[in-house]
C-alpha cells in the first residue's frame, strides 16, 4: 500500500510548472487587455493542475499494466514498483480528469459555452496520451500536444476566458510557453531513449535519436527567448523575462554535455522552473505596461 507521500510523488510535483505558468502567462495576457479577472484566473489554474495531475496518473497507469515501467531511470512510479494497484492508480486518474472537467465547465459557462467543445477534446488528449489501444505517446506525437494543450490551449484560453478576446501578445506567450512546456517532456524522453526503445515505446526522441532530441530541447529554449525579445515590442518591461536565462543555461547544460539516465532528472526541474520564472516576470511585466 503506497504511503501518502508516494501517491503525492506519483503525481510527479516537478511536472507542475507545466500546468501553473500557462494560466500565468494567460493572465499577464488578459492584464495586457485590461481584462484580468482572479476567479477566473483560478478556475483556469484549477484546471489546469488537476488535468496534469490526471495526465500523470494515467501514464503511470498505461505504462504500469504495459510493462514499460519496469525499468526506468525516473521518478516514481506507483504501478511500476507495485505499490499501488493499478485500479487504484487509475481512479486517482479519473478522479483528477473529473475534476478539470467540472472546473473546466463551471469556467467555460461562465466565459464562452463553446470552451466546453475544447475542454473536453484536452480531456480525451490527456487519456490518449498513454491510454487505449493506439495511445499517441508511443507514436512520437506527446510533444506536439504538450505544446498544443499545455502551450495554446492553457494560455489562449485563460486570456480569452478574462479578457473575452486574444491578441498577438497572447499568441506569442503562448507559443514560448508550448516551447518550454514541449522541452521539459523532450527533456524525459530523451532520458528514456534506452528503455523506451527496448520496451515499443517509439516516443520523439526514440524516433529522431539521441543528438537531434539534444538539438530539439536545446532549440525550444532557444525559440522561448527569442519570443521574449519579440514580447518587449509590446512593452520594453518583457525584457525582465530574460531573467529566466541563468536558469536555462542550467537546464542545458547536462544535456549540452551528452550526460544521459538519472544525470538528466535535474534538467526537469530546472526547465520548470525556467518555465515559472519566466511566465511570472512576463505576466507582471504586462501587468505592469499594460
Amino acid at each position: 500500500m503506497a504511503s501518502l507521500a508516494q501517491w503525492v510523488a506519483g503525481a510527479r510535483p516537478r511536472t507542475l510548472p507545466n500546468a501553473v505558468a500557462p494560466v500565468i502567462a494567460g493572465t499577464g495576457a488578459a492584464a495586457w487587455l485590461h481584462g484580468a479577472v482572479w476567479w477566473k484566473a483560478v478556475l483556469a489554474l484549477a484546471v489546469s493542475i488537476c488535468l496534469i495531475v490526471g495526465v500523470n496518473y494515467a501514464n503511470d497507469y498505461s505504462d504500469g499494466i504495459r510493462g514499460t515501467d519496469d525499468e526506468r531511470a525516473g521518478p516514481l512510479r506507483l504501478v511500476g514498483s507495485k505499490l499501488a494497484a493499478p485500479g487504484s492508480v487509475l481512479t486517482a486518474a479519473v478522479i483528477s480528469l473529473v475534476l478539470a472537467a467540472i472546473a473546466g465547465l463551471t469556467l467555460s459557462l461562465l466565459s464562452a459555452p463553446w470552451l466546453i467543445a475544447v475542454g473536453a477534446a484536452g480531456i480525451a488528449a490527456a487519456w490518449g496520451y498513454t491510454g487505449g489501444s493506439r495511445p499517441y505517446g508511443y507514436a512520437g506525437f506527446g510533444e506536439v500536444a504538450v505544446f498544443v494543450f499545455f502551450g495554446l490551449v492553457a494560455v489562449l484560453g485563460t486570456q480569452y476566458t478574462q479578457a473575452l478576446r486574444i491578441d498577438l501578445v497572447g499568441v506569442t506567450l503562448a507559443v514560448a510557453t508550448g516551447a518550454l512546456s514541449s522541452a521539459v517532456l523532450v527533456a524525459n524522453n530523451l532520458r528514456d531513449i534506452p528503455t523506451d526503445a527496448v520496451t515499443g515505446k517509439i516516443t520523439l526522441a526514440v524516433r529522431i535519436g539521441d543528438a537531434r532530441t539534444r538539438m530539439l530541447y536545446q532549440g525550444l529554449l532557444v525559440l522561448a527567448g527569442a519570443l521574449t525579445l519579440v514580447l518587449m515590442m509590446a512593452t520594453p518591461w518583457c525584457a525582465v523575462g530574460l531573467i529566466a536565462v541563468p536558469a536555462a543555461v542550467r537546464a542545458a547544460g547536462p544535456v549540452r554535455r551528452g550526460q544521459g539516465g538519472r544525470e538528466l532528472i535535474p534538467v526537469l526541474r530546472d526547465t520548470g522552473l525556467t518555465m515559472l520564472v519566466w511566465s511570472i516576470a512576463v505576466a507582471t511585466a504586462l501587468t505592469l505596461g499594460a
